[in-house]
């Protein structure tokens, strides 16, 4: 592991100089260190913290740990720790490349490794109960690790067996596409739900409103998570919207800011929260989400999940005859067809109501 430390100096004319160390001890003995002098202690500090990411990142210089012996874990950890890669992840690819780090297939030396080997990981992750989406997502993700091997690290590997393997994993079944869920809450499942997170509400343990979450989760198309990073100061009381922070997209990780207008109850819902913090619902997300599946297995509704909400809020400004591009200008989608494929389920008695309107609407115009 480097570190570094920084040493305060007086010189003869009186001027101070910080001289920092940056050192790599193994066995208690050092294996590599380098020093450089500064005027002002920030500068030495800023120095010796960049050389420390990016010592553990490239690894030691001058070090024989080249390409013939660096292994598949070597490259994940390479990649888990660089600041401009691993550390702008998301969540979910955070997870699976630490779990990566794990498996058998980080022992194997990058060289050696082989399409057979990315089969055999496929195999044990599906014994272990993973779904082929799943295991799908670990190749995609191992996938680009070891394409940044030569180009990004100067590692002379071009190889990617994470790729070249998935045609097989997909005819053996190891790999696949996640099933389209199109669960959305019965009236009868909302209403017992609503009722019993008003009681839990009331209750003199409980801080969190969850009642108003749930609705304003549902008239927001909002993730929770994006729920409880609103911040009083993004509210726009002219236009009755609110700005997300950060909106999830594949393709932008920070940065993607969007105005979402709070329609119906939700503009209400926002105003009657106390303003006693910078944040509107200053909730731990994870904490409504865990009070959701608490109450909701309580009353026994199978297969229902928090985020099925942003489907139903979707589902419901189609059936309320919203065109695509509006709604997509609530939920935060860039790309439509996943918005009409993946986040609407429109009820058949909804569309028999809306044929209903258009005949009654034709016959009164004759």
């Amino acid at each position: 592991m480097a570190y570094y430390s920084i040493e305060k100096r007086q010189r003869a004319d009186g001027t101070t100089r910080y001289r920092c160390t940056v050192g790599v001890k193994q066995g208690g003995k050092y294996i590599y260190r380098e020093s450089k002098t500064f005027g002002r202690h920030q500068l030495a500090k800023t120095w010796g913290a960049n050389r420390v990411t990016q010592i553990e990142t490239d690894g030691v210089p001058g070090s024989t740990d080249k390409s013939n012996n660096i292994t598949v874990g070597d490259l994940l950890n390479k990649y888990i720790n660089d600041p401009a890669l691993g550390g702008k992840v998301g969540r979910t690819k955070g997870y699976v490349l630490n779990m990566l780090m794990d498996c058998d297939i980080a022992k194997i030396k990058l060289l050696d490794l082989q399409d057979h080997h990315i089969i055999e990981h496929c195999r044990d992750r599906a014994a272990a109960g993973a779904g082929p989406a799943t295991v799908s997502q670990d190749l995609s993700y191992l996938s680009a690790v070891l394409s940044s091997a030569k180009p990004i690290y100067g590692i002379d590997y071009t190889r990617n067996p994470a790729k070249d393997a998935r045609p097989s994993a997909l005819s053996m079944g190891l790999i696949g596409k996640s099933q389209r869920r199109s669960r959305r809450p019965a009236s009868e499942e909302l209403e017992l739900i609503f009722a019993a997170l008003r009681e839990r509400s009331a209750s003199r343990y409980s801080t969190i409103p969850y009642e108003d979450i749930l609705n304003f989760s549902i008239l927001s198309c909002m993730r929770i998570s994006e729920v409880c990073r609103i911040r009083w100061d993004d509210v726009d009381k002219e236009q009755r919207a609110v700005l997300v922070r950060d909106r999830k997209d594949p393709r932008k990780k920070v940065g993607n800011h969007m105005m979402v207008p709070l329609l119906g109850e939700a503009w209400e819902i926002v105003q009657r929260q106390p303003k006693n913090n910078e944040l509107v619902f200053p909730y731990n997300s994870k904490s409504v989400g865990s009070g959701f599946s608490r109450v909701r297995d309580r009353l026994g509704i199978k297969d229902l999940r928090y985020h099925d909400m942003r489907r139903e809020a979707a589902s419901r400004l189609f059936e309320a005859g919203f065109s695509i591009e509006e709604v997509a200008q609530v939920t935060g989608h860039r790309n439509l067809n996943i918005l009409w494929q993946v986040y609407t389920e429109l009820y058949p008695k909804s569309l028999h109501e809306k044929f209903d309107a258009l005949q009654k609407s034709k016959l009164n115009a004759e």
